[in-house]
């Protein structure tokens, strides 16, 4: 082997240990460095004109965005986690007293007379033996898991709070100097990488459309459907209607199904409580107009560039969810994309159009 074959070798090696060191030592900030960067990409619009206002770059222009993100953004969101939280626990002490006092017992009785439910548990029961199952002694003993857990877990609760404190605090450090420094990182980002321009462009560009759509679309049409689903629990008593507004706000970025895994149980709920003219009212509101704001709002807001196959999409947001938590809902169908540009500009084999 030639020595400088040699040199070669040890260089990559060298290089790869060197990053992969790298990777371990920011693991355990990754999830907060990647918020600051998706918030940064998506507000540089807004620090470019704040660096017009004030006529100048570096700490003055981003100092003030980030304390623009606290109080705009994380105050609020806080405060919303807050009263989920408490309005998880009151929704499970109701459940809890619906199975005690039987309500809930009698509601799944009526749920097997449905027609097509009773011929479905019927075939079902000639397979397997049901009368064995006792769904209600099941729910019952894992709601007291839930409490059990709940109470003996409280020190690592408080633990994970102090954790996610901890990472609030990295990513508006690396939120501030990324309004700061963020022009001469993004222009040296394009000189390493080792692409053609127009392909260095174009997979920067879709990064960018990615990252605009899920948050600008997505979260839009994430914000307008919880606020209309929980609009419309509250004006048909149904509560608590801020609980079931997130819900549907935050399962409306899963391809399949979406905001209907939440209104359309509480339908079937409505009719087994007699409840039919409030039933029939939500599920119009749940098809016509809940449902109907994906299809209407997302070509113009997500737009036709960034649109993948909606089965792969489905399996990026639900694994990027389980691999880097909720911020999967952004890093998964991005990975998709980037992946489906790199196969592109290999396919075009450099003669993509500028």
């Amino acid at each position: 082997m030639k020595k400088e074959h040699i040199f070669l070798v040890f260089t990559l090696s060298l290089t790869f240990l060197c990053f992969y060191l790298l990777y371990k030592v920011l693991s355990p900030f990754l999830e907060p460095i990647l918020w600051a960067i998706f918030l940064a990409l998506v507000l540089f619009p807004l620090h470019g004109k704040l660096q017009r206002l004030f006529r100048r770059q570096g700490l003055l222009p981003a100092m003030t965005m980030t304390i623009l993100v606290v109080c705009v953004i994380v105050l609020p969101f806080t405060l919303l986690i807050l009263s989920l939280a408490n309005e998880a626990v009151d929704v499970y002490h109701s459940v809890q007293e619906m199975i005690q006092t039987g309500q809930l017992q009698a509601y799944l009785e009526k749920l097997k007379e449905v027609p097509i439910l009773k011929q479905i548990l019927t075939r079902i029961d000639q397979t397997f033996d049901l009368s064995r199952l006792d769904p209600m002694a099941l729910i019952l003993k894992n709601l007291q898991q839930v409490s059990t857990v709940l109470l003996s877990q409280s020190s690592k609760i408080l633990k994970g709070l102090s954790s996610f404190l901890i990472a609030f605090l990295f990513a508006l450090l690396s939120l501030y100097y990324l309004f700061k420094d963020g022009d001469r990182l993004f222009e040296g980002l394009k000189e390493i990488l080792p692409l053609h321009p127009k392909e260095r462009d174009l997979l920067l560009g879709r990064f960018r459309e990615m990252v605009n759509a899920t948050i600008y679309g997505g979260l839009l049409i994430a914000i307008i459907q919880g606020v209309l689903g929980g609009l419309a629990f509250w004006i048909l008593g149904l509560s608590p209607p801020m609980l079931w507004g997130t819900a549907m706000a935050l399962f409306s970025f899963i391809p399949l199904g979406g905001t209907a895994l939440i209104w359309s149980p509480a339908v079937v709920l409505l009719f087994l409580q007699g409840a039919f003219t409030k039933g029939i009212i939500l599920l119009l509101i749940g098809v016509l107009v809940i449902s109907s704001v994906d299809n209407f709002l997302r070509p113009f807001l997500v737009g036709a560039k960034t649109n993948i196959h909606p089965l792969l999409l489905f399996f990026t947001v639900i694994g990027g969810i389980q691999a880097f938590g909720m911020i999967g809902v952004i890093a998964g169908p991005l990975m998709g994309t980037l992946c489906l540009t790199l196969i592109e500009i290999y396919v075009s084999g450099g003669k993509l159009e500028p």
